[in-house]
């Protein structure tokens, strides 16, 4: 009996699970390592923000998809790997034993001093969606009248814009604030800088917030901006247990991987969407290469388990990257190309409903 330790539920492992649920491996013990009982599928989040979605209609619940699999489901999160015994920690002090271990945890969001405390977190999503709720009816209470987001990536322009079509009707003003040009490198930018401004949203590019506060950020340069609430939603960092693992890691602290999803230093170690680099072929960290990585992971597992040799990964040169603007409208890109409308949305939703559709099992809940 061979021990798959599956250790995270992103979008990668939705698909292993899957695979194993359709076609068990014979001789194979298969457990799922995951802090929260449910996934939230990224793509959809903005949309429940922005009250086109319940919450449960982006959950999806892990107990009846890892016990179709056959996997037993921990909850509980890792907290370390010892690769020389073949062992997980978790945070509660258990070691789990794997034949073949998979990384699939996603990365964290690097803060500055003050973020934890007085800014709202988009990951873990469970927990920003219940404070977005309190903040959304603060906003219409008129007790926020103004709220700062820090982070100019996909993620941060779709939450703002989600965020600002959920509290319409109130005098809630927005700021936007990133290190780099908003959007940077991405073919939709010009597209959403044009839609920022013309739903009023202040742009501070080239800023760095150097610290948040009770009433606001501190800027590098020791400037202040006054914002009675905060957003993160920062670029992907690597979650800090990885630097201790003794595995190999990019510049940025991410597990290495070749193009079969395979460790660097450690061959049975695989790794999948935001907390690996394929090095040699750089992503952005996106959950488009997460669901496309999914199939490759899941078959190289397989081949991994049964002693034979694995297959590459090959990354497309351009993705499909679709931005939803708060209401029922979307930038769709392709590397340099893009289109907008109210039919993108539309094109986005069947797309994301799918998705979720293709991994639930059971009812989705609130």
């Amino acid at each position: 009996m061979k021990h798959l330790l599956l250790v995270g539920a992103g979008h990668s492992h939705l698909a292993v699970l899957k695979s194993f649920g359709d076609a068990p491996a014979e001789g194979v013990h298969l457990a799922l390592l995951s802090p929260n009982r449910h996934a939230f599928y990224s793509g959809m989040v903005p949309g429940v923000v922005a009250g086109h979605y319940r919450s449960g209609d982006c959950r999806i619940d892990l107990r009846p998809l890892a016990a179709r699999a056959g996997a037993r489901f921990l909850e509980d999160s890792a907290a370390g790997v010892d690769p020389a015994r073949r062992e997980v920690t978790t945070a509660r002090g258990e070691r789990l034993h794997y034949d073949v271990l998979s990384l699939d945890t996603g990365s964290s969001a690097g803060e500055p001093t003050g973020a934890a405390e007085h800014a709202l977190h988009v990951r873990p999503v469970e927990p920003f969606l219940a404070g977005w709720e309190r903040l959304r009816e603060r906003a219409r209470r008129g007790e926020v009248r103004r709220i700062a987001v820090v982070g100019g990536g996909a993620a941060g322009v779709e939450v703002l814009l989600a965020m600002r079509h959920g509290v319409a009707g109130s005098a809630a003003q927005f700021a936007l604030f990133s290190e780099l040009p908003v959007l940077a490198g991405h073919g939709a930018r010009r597209r959403i800088a044009r839609i920022l401004g013309e739903r009023g949203v202040a742009v501070h590019a080239g800023r760095k917030v150097a610290a948040a506060g009770e009433n606001g950020l501190e800027l590098d340069g020791g400037e202040r901006f006054e914002a009675q609430a905060a957003v993160w939603a920062t670029g992907a960092h690597a979650p800090p247990w990885i630097a201790h693992s003794g595995l190999a890691t990019d510049a940025r602290g991410f597990v290495a991987v070749s193009d079969t999803l395979q460790s660097r230093s450690y061959p049975e170690i695989f790794a999948a969407g935001d907390v690996a680099t394929v090095i040699g072929e750089p992503r952005p960290k996106s959950g488009v290469f997460a669901v496309r990585q999914g199939p490759v992971l899941a078959s190289n597992l397989r081949r991994a388990l049964a002693g034979e040799a694995p297959e590459r990964f090959r990354p497309l040169a351009h993705s499909l990257a679709l931005i939803s603007c708060g209401d029922r409208y979307a930038v769709a890109a392709w590397g340099g190309f893009a289109l907008e409308g109210a039919w993108v949305w539309r094109w986005k939703d069947r797309i994301d409903q799918r998705f979720v559709e293709r991994y639930r099992l059971g009812p989705a809940g609130g």
